[in-house]
C-alpha cells in the first residue's frame, strides 16, 4: 500500500464510490483523483464535483463522452448486430471499455499509480474494467475495494457514510430497491424483488418505456438512413450518433419498445436475472438488419451471423479490446461497405415492423425473384441439376440405412 501515491478513481458520485474515494485515503493514504463519465445517464454528472471537494480532492475529471461512446463504441456494435445470449444488447457491457481507457489515460496524464473502480466480486464489470484496462496499460495496478473491505453489506456502507461524514442522499418516495446503470443505450435493473425469476417485475420500475398496453393506439413511422453501416439520418434530418440513439430512445420508450427480462449466464460462471430497457438498440438491431438483407451478399450475411455470437461473448467478457475483437472487427467493417440505404419502420404498442427499405446497391432483382414471367432471367430447368447433385449424399446415406 504504501507504493500506492495516487490513484484514479471510477467516480459517480453515489453512495459506494463515495465510500470508496474516503476508503482508499485512509487505507492506503494516497491522493484520490475521481473520473465522472456523462455517457448519457440521463443524471446531472457535475453533482459529483462538489461531492468530491467535500472530501478533499483536487483533481477532478469530469467528461461528456456520449458522442466517442456512440461513435466508436456502439455504432461499431450494432455493425455486426451484436446480442449476448440471443437477448442481452449489451448495454453496460459496452460502456466498460470506454470508461477503462478514459481511467489509464488519466492516470498516464496525472502520473497516477493505480486505477480504482466500485464493481463488486460477484459481477462481471470488475472483469470488464480490468481486462480492458490491462490491454491499454499492462503494467497498470488496479485496486478493487469489494475485493477487500469488509462493507459488504448496504448497512455496513451506512454505517460507515455515517462515521466519516459523507453524505448520503435521502429522497423520499424516490428510493429505488434496484440496482441501476444507465448510458445512451440502455437502463438496466438488478436485485430487489427481480433478484428472484419468479417475480413479475413492478410497473413502476420501467423508467424510459410506457407499458405496451399504455403506448399510442396509432402506429409511429420512423425512416432511417444508412451509410455504410451507420444511421446518418432520422425523418431527414442528420444526426450525430449521440443524437440519433437519444432520438430512437424517446420515440421508441413513447411507443413501449425496448423491454426485456433475462436470466443470463454471467462469465463468473453463475446465473443472474436482469431486466432491461433499450429502445434505441431494439430499433437499431431491427433497421440494421433490414438494410443488410437488401445489400449483403447472402454467404456474406450468413459467415456475419455465425461469427455474431462470439463476437457478443467477446464484449460481454470484457475483450473489447483484445485481438480477436478487432480482428473480428475490420470484417465486420469491411462488409458494411454498401450497407447503404433507407429504412422505414412502424413502432406500434412495443412492435417494431419494417415497412420498406431501398437502396441504391440493393442485390435484390425483381427480374429474377418475380413469380411473373421473367423474360428468361431465371432457368427453372437449371433447379434439376441443383436438386440432384444436393440430393445425392442423402440418398446414398438412405440406402445404406436399408
Amino acid at each position: 500500500m504504501s507504493e500506492i501515491k495516487k490513484v484514479v478513481l471510477a467516480y459517480s458520485g453515489g453512495l459506494d464510490t463515495s465510500i470508496i474515494a474516503k476508503w482508499l485515503q485512509d487505507e492506503y493514504q494516497c491522493e484520490v483523483v475521481t473520473f465522472t463519465a456523462d455517457i448519457g445517464q440521463g443524471e446531472e454528472v457535475e453533482p459529483a464535483r462538489k461531492k468530491a471537494e467535500a472530501m478533499g480532492i483536487k483533481e477532478i475529471y469530469i467528461e461528456d463522452l456520449r458522442e466517442e461512446f456512440a461513435r466508436d463504441f456502439v455504432f461499431p456494435m450494432m455493425r455486426a448486430n451484436a446480442i449476448y445470449e440471443g437477448e442481452y444488447l449489451l448495454g453496460t457491457s459496452i460502456a466498460r471499455p470506454l470508461i477503462s481507457k478514459r481511467l489509464v489515460e488519466i492516470a498516464q496524464k496525472v502520473g497516477a499509480d493505480a486505477i480504482s473502480h466500485g464493481a463488486t466480486g460477484k459481477g462481471n464489470d470488475q472483469v470488464r474494467f480490468e481486462l480492458n484496462a490491462y490491454a491499454l496499460m499492462p503494467n497498470v495496478h488496479v485496486i478493487a475495494p469489494w475485493r477487500e473491505w469488509d462493507l459488504l453489506s448496504r448497512e455496513k456502507l451506512m454505517a460507515y457514510a455515517e462515521k466519516h461524514g459523507i453524505q448520503v442522499e435521502k429522497k423520499k418516495g424516490q428510493k429505488s430497491p434496484y440496482s441501476m446503470d444507465a448510458n445512451l443505450l440502455h437502463i438496466s435493473y438488478e436485485g430487489g424483488v427481480i433478484e428472484d425469476p419468479a417475480n413479475e417485475p413492478e410497473e413502476d420500475m420501467w423508467l424510459w418505456t410506457v407499458s405496451p398496453e399504455n403506448a399510442p393506439d396509432k402506429a409511429t413511422y420512423i425512416d432511417i438512413v444508412y451509410k455504410k453501416g451507420d444511421i446518418v439520418a432520422i425523418n431527414g434530418e442528420e444526426m450525430s450518433p449521440a443524437t440519433v440513439m437519444e432520438t430512437l430512445n424517446k420515440v421508441g420508450g413513447a411507443n413501449g419498445i425496448g423491454r426485456d427480462d433475462i436470466v443470463e449466464n454471467r462469465f463468473v460462471g453463475m446465473k443472474a436475472r436482469g431486466c432491461y430497457e433499450t429502445p434505441a438498440g431494439t430499433i437499431m438491431l431491427k433497421a440494421h438488419r433490414a438494410m443488410e438483407s437488401l445489400t449483403l451478399d447472402r454467404n456474406a450475411a450468413h459467415l456475419k451471423d455465425e461469427l455474431m455470437p462470439k463476437y457478443a461473448e467477446m464484449i460481454y467478457n470484457g475483450f473489447w479490446f483484445a485481438p480477436e475483437r478487432e480482428m473480428l472487427q475490420a470484417l465486420i467493417d469491411h462488409s458494411q461497405t454498401y450497407v447503404t440505404g433507407n429504412v422505414r419502420l412502424k413502432l406500434y404498442k412495443g412492435n417494431v415492423v419494417v415497412v420498406s427499405r431501398t437502396s441504391e446497391y440493393s442485390l435484390f432483382d425483381e427480374d429474377i425473384a418475380t413469380f411473373e414471367e421473367d423474360g428468361g432471367a431465371y432457368d427453372h430447368k437449371d433447379a434439376e441439376g441443383f436438386i440432384k447433385l444436393n440430393a445425392l449424399r442423402l440418398k446414398t446415406a438412405a440406402k445404406r440405412r436399408k
